[in-house]
């Protein structure tokens, strides 16, 4: 799931976090991206663990076939 968010504000070490539907997060300001401001647009891809995996096995396998130049 892919969720588009922007940084509505930045109090002390935390950021406040507006998604498309007008729910507020609340995320640590030293986790967002370098350079990262008020009105930066972020996606957030949340994946179960089994996704994740999945995900991380597909990028290895395209990363390999791209280094021995083959096709899947």
């Amino acid at each position: 799931m892919n969720i588009k968010i922007t940084i509505d504000r930045v109090e002390n070490d935390k950021a406040v976090l507006q998604t498309e539907d007008g729910q507020s997060i609340i995320w640590p300001k030293d986790k967002l991206p370098e350079g990262a401001r008020e009105g930066t647009a972020l996606n957030f891809n949340i994946l179960n663990d089994a996704e994740a995996e999945k995900d991380k096995k597909k990028l290895a396998k395209e990363i390999l076939n791209e280094i021995l130049n083959t096709k899947e």
